[in-house]
This record gives C-alpha cells, structure tokens and sequence, in this order.
C-alpha cells in the first residue's frame, strides 16, 4: 500500500527538533558512505527562469530510496502563486514497493530550517548570542524556530525590503526590526539569508571576525546568490552537497568564475563535519559559511519520520497503486 499525506497532514505531523535529528544523522551518513545522493538534473519549463529538478537520495539507515519532484517556477509570484511546488515519493529498498507520496512544501520549510540548525551547531562560536535574519518569509518562521532550538540567543534581529512583513514577523516573536541589512550583518554572530535573490544582497565588507553565516535563500542557479564574492572569499565555506554547489549554487560558482576562489576551497560537506571527518570551525575568529541549497537526502529523512508517524497515528491515506 501507497500511503498519501497532504500539506495539512504533514505539518500537523511534523515536529522540528526530531527533522533537526533526523538531518543530523542523514548527513552524517552519508559521510560514511550509507547514504547516496546524486547532484539533481534540471530541466527547463515553459518560461526562460522555470525549472524541473528530480532530487533524488538513497538512505540504508531509513531502508528508502527517494526522490522529490520539484517545479521552480519564480514567475509565479506575479499571479499569487506558490514559486515552487513539490511532491516526495518514497521506495522501500527491500521490494522496490512505493511506500509514500507526500506533498513537499512544509517539508521543504522544515528540513531547510533542520539543516541551518545542524550546521550553526557545528560551525556557530559556542559564545554566539546575536542572532540575525535577512527576510522575513515563510523561511524566516521555521529558522527562528530551529536555530533556538539549538542555541540560547539573547537578541534577534530581522530585516527585510518590506517593513511591514519585517513588523508583522516581530510581533510577539521576541525579535528586533533593523533598519537596514547592514546593520544585521554587523551585529549578528549568526546570520542566516533567506532571500530568492539574484544579485547578492550582503556583502562580505559587513563581516564581522567570528561570524557564521547560513546562506539558504537563493535558488539552485549558477546565477542567483544571496553573497557577494568578498563575503565567499572570507568564509571558510561548508556545503550540503559538493557536486550539487558545484554545479547549482550561484554563491559559489560565481566567486569560481572571478578566481576570488579556488575548487580546493570547496572541500567540506556538513555530513562531514558532523561525522567527524573534517574539521568545522577552527578558531573563535575564523568566519564561517554554510551554503544550502537543499538536498533530497533531507527529504528523504523528513519523509521517513512522517510515515512512521501518520501509520502510528492513523493519520493519511493508504492506496494500491496496483489495483
């Protein structure tokens, strides 16, 4: 049986510290070679900017192959719609059964968020106390939430072009409104970049020594980035994946370009800071980086604790495809 689980079902079921763990661990996995995670095909769709992407993972530890099928389509926002759509299927690996298809927003949200917090764990100085946020989005509500499940702040600060999505997202959050993204980059120990930027919207200049930086909000473009090259260039820099950075992700292709860095530069995966078999941060004034642009073998994790939750709750709908 194929067991569907709609975005309501999914967010009454998911709760963010068991995806930060579940990350964790997928990452760390994959390190040691008991997950698969190949660089996604992108495909475009009807329009110059709108993309197909099948992102697709393999975990031993879940006993689950997966792939997400997301539509990038930024031209949507002109008409009220949702940028992108998604949908996550899920295979056992020991009979090749469809176990699940899940739709894949609130997924995308909360495993995106679990990653950020998995690697200000790492990377973050133990002493970090201001927190900042670029964008005040769907993201933004999911990132406060993980990075204070994993670090004591004592002050938040946020910015974004629309004061009054920046007001809206304060109010009874406990968070600060800054008035310019300057101003967040140079008070936070902990940065985090949840903006579909094209051009970068942070500059490295802003860097304070000891800062650590999530840059999650770009889209997968050789392209688009969030950072500029001098921010890159100053960043010991983390990825989630490296053939997917190296072939996806505009933050760090573009500074490759310029020369500004070299592939070399680009040689820590998280899972494997994680798993202990490279180094994270190595001093309390080194700046660091971790570049996310999402991976299936997120998906995959959240996906395995859904439907392990919804069976045990009676929660979805069970089908037979082959019926």
């Amino acid at each position: 049986m194929t067991l569907i689980l709609t975005r309501s079902e999914v967010l009454a079921l998911l709760v963010l510290p068991e995806v930060i763990d579940a990350v964790r661990h997928a990452h760390a996995d994959l390190a040691r070679g008991d997950a698969v995670l190949p660089a996604p095909p992108a495909m475009r769709l009807t329009g110059t900017d709108s993309r197909f992407l099948a992102m697709a993972a393999l975990s031993r530890r879940a006993g689950l192959a997966a792939v997400k099928l997301l539509a990038d389509m930024p031209g949507n926002r002109e008409y009220g719609l949702p940028a992108q759509r998604s949908a996550i299927l899920t295979v056992a690996t020991d009979d090749g059964s469809c176990d699940a298809l899940i739709d894949g927003a609130a997924v995308t949200r909360f495993r995106t968020a679990a990653a950020s917090a998995v690697a200000t764990a790492e990377l973050a100085r133990p002493d970090s106390r201001v927190l900042g946020l670029v964008g005040a989005g769907a993201l933004a509500h999911t990132h406060l939430e993980a990075l204070r499940a994993v670090h004591d702040f004592d002050k938040v600060l946020v910015w974004s072009r629309s004061t009054v999505t920046a007001r809206a997202f304060a109010t009874g959050t406990g968070v600060d409104v800054a008035d310019s993204v300057e101003q967040v980059v140079r008070t936070a120990d902990v940065l985090c970049t949840l903006t579909p930027a094209k051009e970068p919207v942070v500059q490295g200049k802003w860097f304070e020594l000891g800062l650590h930086v999530n840059a999650v909000g770009a889209p997968p473009r050789p392209d688009h980035r969030e950072i500029d090259t001098e921010g890159i260039r100053r960043a010991k820099v983390v990825v989630d994946s490296r053939l997917t950075a190296l072939s996806e992700s505009g933050d760090v292709l573009i500074p490759l370009r310029e020369g500004a860095i070299a592939h070399a530069d680009i040689d820590t995966e998280i899972g494997e800071v994680v798993a202990g078999t490279k180094p994270g941060r190595t001093g309390a004034d080194q700046i660091t980086l971790y570049n996310s642009l999402g991976v299936g073998l997120q998906d995959l994790a959240a996906a395995r604790l859904l439907v392990d939750a919804a069976r045990k709750q009676g929660i979805g709908t069970e089908i037979d495809l082959g019926a």
